[in-house]
């Protein structure tokens, strides 16, 4: 039986570019929502431009435009990207439509009638030469701490300390240097410790979350009653005026995810749809992929909303982890933030598409592009294995076609069908790492009977023709098979393949059933191996686009001298240990992986975050880890680290720490939690 399923990703901001961190969420939608298509399912995908608040309307001021330029200019360049990387939206719409208007007016109508908003007065800067309150990364000052200059109006990046901007010593604002006013204004709350029975009960049920989220939200419902949610701005503000609070403006964080419900509206009255039918049925599953930056906004106050509205709540919140390249942060300096259409000036978006299937597991780990691996991966496996199947047997059968009836081939395209419910399966659980590894394992059974039936030999000696025709028609049914599997993340590869052999690739079911007596087209390059070199164009190109121009005089000369100066700090700050140890010594520390199941503030304690991590199983130790100024509990939340696991428990203040978790860095903000690679499981040693 068909399901019907809406499924959204994450509104990118209508203020930058498309990276290669925004395209992990994005491919993996559509990978999801092609293979649900694939299967027959009624699937929609939907998106939009999140664009409002704060930093488009100064974008505007400062281009001396309208926000709507601001808007139409970067919804141009996001479709472009979306586009040529193969993604296919059913509707892509914008949060500043009238549909999204008209859905924010129906939400808050719901909220209103069971007194869920509530009126306070609130602190904060404004710029009186800027004409507008100041969020906390628009403020600049001396921390009032450690007196470090140049710091911004929630943390200090020198000591790790937070505080609010109305504590900065001499602060001003970064839009127009004046001195900021503290000034009271009223905001609306969302009253969201209301429905608190509500949330506890439906994060911690079902199967809606991933287990690790739902251990990771269970923390808001312990000791401390749920935050009001601040839900409104003043004037000046882009957005949609509150109806019945003149002057003041719905929080970007309010309309942005009704945006999903906006667009799906806007979709519904263009193709004739029911918009009950999507938004307010039960039997409609709704899917929504998101950062795990995001999984607050999409796991307390999004439910809440739609709950109180009466909308369908989410059948699933897909919650990805970050990308990482070659093992760190995505660094401007490095080349490695990379834009979309840089990528794509360079390489071919099939190359990142089978790559980031290749890592995508269903949890919220961090996803590493390493450049080698990329390199050796798609040649090995997409041009290496796949493509490389048809480019040794189709050549043979373009005069002759398929055999009329399959022939022999030892259970090959037996045990490949058998395979499909399996591949699904990890596919429809957000598994792709698993699906391409089954995948793979097919080519690789195909190749092997390719390799010992050598057609190139064979077709040698004329008296062969008919034995060369079986082996091709069983090479190319193989081969097509792993293409209908593959069809979700390689798109224009499933294309080709269709037109090759005669028969659009449309349904998964059609990997049971052989092809047989048919023409075989005009065999043309598939796919070509990538190249090193292109590689590292690409981030020299991204090095290129990310420089800062230099207004100081700084020479080129200088600027070198200056960056071998910051490499050489940190040996001086922390020399070489003189001290040898044997290997012995070394072994008798127990380092193991470890996943990070929640994440503990302590108030009280400036530098420490409570952790408690797991080692498979039911396996789990708390450590208390000394890294508050570098990461929230979002960041490190279902991602890998690594643990010395046989240190003494150390009694503190706040429990007891049965371990240590491995980071790089000088302290405060200067922290890097180690990672292992993809691939690696909770308890595995490392050696």
């Amino acid at each position: 039986m068909s399901r019907r399923i809406l499924v959204t990703s994450a509104l990118p901001y209508a203020n930058g570019h498309i990276h290669l961190g925004h395209l992990v969420e994005y491919l993996q939608t559509d990978m999801w929502v092609r293979f649900q298509k694939l299967r027959g399912n009624e699937c929609v995908y939907i998106c939009a431009d999140d664009t409002h608040g704060t930093a488009i309307m100064i974008r505007a001021r400062k281009e001396n435009c309208d926000e709507s330029d601001v808007i139409a200019r970067m919804r141009k360049s996001h479709l472009s990207d979306f586009n040529r990387f193969q993604i296919a939206f059913d509707e892509y719409g914008s949060t500043n439509s009238d549909e999204n208007r008209e859905i924010c007016h129906d939400i808050w109508k719901f909220a209103r009638a069971a007194n869920l908003i509530a009126e306070k007065e609130v602190e904060q800067l404004f710029d009186p030469i800027a004409g507008t309150f100041l969020a906390d990364r628009f403020v600049k000052g001396t921390c009032p701490f450690c007196k470090a200059e140049d710091q911004y109006g929630d943390s200090c990046e020198k000591c790790g300390k937070t505080y609010t901007p109305k504590d900065l010593v001499n602060p001003h604002s970064t839009l127009s240097g004046a001195t900021p006013e503290l000034r009271t204004e009223k905001h609306l709350f969302f009253q969201l410790e209301k429905l608190h029975g509500f949330l506890n009960e439906w994060t911690q049920a079902g199967t809606h979350l991933q287990p690790s989220v739902a251990e990771y939200l269970k923390n808001f419902f312990l000791n401390e009653p749920l935050r009001d949610w601040d839900i409104s701005r003043p004037a000046p503000y882009f957005g949609f005026e509150i109806p019945d609070f003149p002057g003041h403006y719905w929080y970007v964080w309010y309309d942005a995810p009704i945006g999903y419900v906006g667009t799906t509206l806007a979709w519904c009255k263009r193709t004739r749809q029911s918009f009950e039918s999507w938004w307010k049925n039960s039997d409609t599953e709704i899917h929504h992929f998101i950062g795990k930056d995001i999984t607050y906004f999409h796991t307390l106050f999004w439910p809440a909303m739609l709950h109180t509205a009466q909308y369908t709540l989410p059948s699933r919140v897909h919650i990805h982890g970050f990308l990482t390249v070659d093992g760190e942060k995505m660094s401007k300096s490095r080349g490695t933030f990379v834009q979309a259409s840089t990528y794509l000036d360079h390489l071919d978006p099939a190359y990142l598409r089978y790559y980031y299937a290749s890592k995508l597991g269903n949890n919220t780990n961090d996803l590493d592009l390493n450049l080698d691996e990329f390199v050796a991966k798609v040649n090995s496996d997409l041009v290496g294995k796949v493509v490389n199947l048809a480019s040794r047997t189709a050549r043979f059968v373009q005069t002759c076609g398929l055999s009329s009836t399959y022939p022999e081939d030892g259970g090959l395209f037996a045990e490949a069908a058998k395979d499909s419910e399996q591949i699904a399966n990890t596919m429809e659980d957000g598994d792709f790492n698993r699906a391409m590894r089954l995948v793979m394992t097919a080519a690789d059974r195909a190749n092997l009977y390719i390799d010992q039936q050598a057609p190139w030999t064979l077709v040698k000696d004329p008296a062969n023709a008919k034995k060369v025709q079986d082996i091709c028609t069983v090479g190319l049914n193989l081969f097509r098979q792993i293409v209908i599997y593959l069809a979700p993340v390689l798109p224009e590869l499933a294309t080709k393949v269709g037109e090759l052999l005669g028969e659009p690739i449309h349904a998964w079911e059609q990997a049971q059933t052989p092809l047989i007596g048919t023409p075989v087209n005009t065999f043309e390059h598939l796919m070509v191996r990538v190249k090193k070199e292109q590689v590292e164009a690409m981030i020299e190109a991204g090095k290129e686009e990310n420089v800062v121009p230099q207004t100081s005089g700084t020479s080129t000369d200088e600027a070198a001298k200056t960056t071998a100066n910051t490499v050489s700090e940190a040996l001086t700050a922390e020399p070489f240990v003189e001290e040898r140890i044997n290997i012995d010594q070394f072994g008798a520390v127990d380092l193991r992986v470890a996943e990070v199941l929640r994440v503990e503030e302590i108030p009280e304690a400036r530098k420490l975050l409570k952790l408690t991590l797991g080692f498979g199983g039911d396996v789990q130790k708390t450590v208390f880890a000394g890294i508050k100024a570098a990461y929230t509990p979002e960041r490190l939340t279902g991602r890998l680290v690594l643990c010395v696991v046989n240190l003494e428990p150390r009694k503190m203040k706040f429990g007891t720490s049965e371990g240590m978790v491995l980071c790089a860095g000088t302290g405060g903000s200067d922290l890097f939690v180690l990672s292992p690679d993809s691939g690696a499981k909770p308890g595995q040693r490392i050696h």
